[in-house]
């Protein structure tokens, strides 16, 4: 159980909400609705802000209070993450004409005296903008920013997000909107920005995963520093080194050529420890950046390095693995990786390679517990055959419910970018009726939305790593790990009508 979102609406156009949000007393312009995550009453714990993308901004104001998910299942909170991240493509989507759009971010434990009193010194320089429809829109945007700051009587203690000014919708119209949420962990940044956009490179920070695992990929051609977080690899630094080798030569300078080669080794392995050290220790705090630290190398540098006096010992304590790998350089951080498995279990890239190892396993061994392709994945849904419903987290398909007017007839269809500019798919195949588009929505939000209703977990992928990439272009991006085995060519004789009569009452 997530906790509560509460949703609030203004809508100055006097716009039916209705059909935006679950059904409730709306008897006024203000209306104020409370949606208790996974309450089943309630179509989506994210229904005003997924119609927030489908009409882009057609409210003028909404208060969205997101909970901290603490106590949240993995998955669910995945969910709500790519949610928040849709409403961040969302926001910097928006554009607004001259500086008109007022982003501002406040941290936890500030005071809202503080940002109240400079929005009115703010409000008295604003006052001197020469072009007259520019000053009443930057006015306008203050106004609307210091009165929602007055619903406030205090930060809240995730901190406060809040998007407000006139943008430009897609017919040209200007719309008034005002965002406001706390976000669902803590928020460091302190941010007043009047421009013509909406910026949010503060809550992309917020996105990323705290745990970001350091790797040293050393041996005797050069090292390799990098860094893993989520399903981001990152690699920070990497520097060759030309060692001498051990040989038996020399005559009365065998043992100067012997020194010579272990001072060279002393001074590798001391810069190496030095780079790391600048790498990986954040220099404002002193302590180390990341959550632990990988060793790895074909030869014994790793270790040697590990028990160095040289090596930070902030470091050292920070060490969750020493392996052993056949490469140096990018293919032995790869290699790295896939041997840290279990460590980094908990990291978004790893539990991704695994989920579509399973997936592909299925494949391999044709057990017919699996299914592909967005009509294939739907029926198999219905059914309540799915287990675990891997959708790329970039699917681009809609969801459209289509109405016959001549017949009444409702049926629902997907198509991508390509099939929505073929207007045939709009008509009927018989009489050539024109369909009525009774609704539009991302097959991704649907999903989302109505996972639970089919007993299966949702999981989103990304095409970064080599399987995602290999699902999202041979596959489609939409597939599934089914619970039982199931011959999906034998249903194809089912009508869109038997899958989806329920879906149209």
């Amino acid at each position: 159980m997530i906790g509560d979102l509460r949703l609030r609406v203004y809508d100055r156009s006097k716009m039916s909400i209705n059909s935006y949000l679950p059904p409730s007393n709306i008897e006024q312009q203000i209306s104020s609705l409370q949606i208790r995550s996974g309450d089943s009453r309630n179509k989506t714990q994210f229904d005003l802000v997924n119609h927030f993308f489908a009409s882009i901004f057609s409210y003028d104001c909404i208060t969205l209070t997101h909970p901290t998910m603490a106590d949240t299942h993995d998955t669910d909170k995945n969910i709500e993450i790519w949610k928040i991240k849709k409403l961040i493509k969302a926001l910097e989507a928006a554009r607004g004409n001259g500086t008109s759009m007022i982003s501002l971010i406040m941290p936890p434990r500030d005071q809202v005296s503080r940002v109240t009193k400079m929005l009115g010194d703010e409000f008295g320089t604003a006052s001197n903008i020469k072009s007259r429809v520019n000053r009443q829109s930057v006015l306008g945007a203050i106004t609307s920013a210091q009165q929602r700051l007055k619903l406030y009587n205090k930060v809240p203690p995730n901190g406060l997000v809040l998007y407000t000014g006139t943008i430009v919708t897609e017919d040209g119209k200007e719309k008034k909107v005002t965002i406001d949420f706390e976000p669902f962990r803590p928020i460091n940044a302190s941010l007043y920005l009047c421009d013509n956009k909406f910026h949010t490179e503060a809550l992309n920070e917020l996105l990323e995963s705290d745990d970001k695992f350091g790797f040293i990929v050393m041996d005797g051609n050069g090292t390799l520093f990098g860094t893993l977080s989520g399903n981001t690899r990152e690699v920070l630094h990497k520097f060759s080194v030309d060692l001498p080798k051990k040989h038996g030569r020399g005559g009365q300078s065998a043992l100067r050529f012997a020194r010579l080669r272990m001072e060279k080794r002393h001074n590798y392995v001391r810069k190496t420890a030095e780079l790391a050290t600048q790498f990986y220790i954040n220099p404002s705090t002193s302590q180390p950046n990341v959550s632990g630290l990988i060793l790895a190398g074909s030869a014994d540098f790793k270790t040697e390095l590990s028990q160095s006096d040289m090596f930070d010992p902030r470091l050292q304590a920070k060490i969750l693995n020493v392996v052993d790998v056949s490469y140096g350089g990018e293919n032995g951080f790869n290699q790295a990786i896939e041997l840290s498995a279990e460590i980094l279990a908990n990291v978004k890239f790893i539990q991704e390679k695994r989920l579509i190892g399973k997936y592909f396993e299925e494949i391999s061994q044709d057990t017919g517990k699996y299914v592909f392709g967005v009509d294939d994945t739907l029926k198999t849904l219905e059914m309540g055959a799915v287990d675990i419903l891997i959708v790329w987290e970039n699917l681009d398909i809609n969801r459209y419910t289509l109405k016959n007017t001549t017949t009444g007839e409702v049926m629902i269809k997907h198509y991508n970018k390509e099939e929505e500019g073929n207007q045939k798919n709009f008509r009927d195949s018989t009489t050539n009726v024109e369909l009525e588009v009774q609704e539009k929505m991302s097959l991704l939000e649907w999903f989302a939305n109505e996972y639970r209703k089919f007993g299966c977990t949702l999981e989103f992928v990304t095409n970064k790593s080599q399987e995602g990439s290999q699902f999202c272009r041979g596959f489609g991006g939409i597939g599934g790990i089914l619970r039982y085995q199931l011959d999906i060519r034998s249903f194809d004789e089912l009508s869109d009508d038997e899958l989806y009569g329920d879906d149209s009452e």
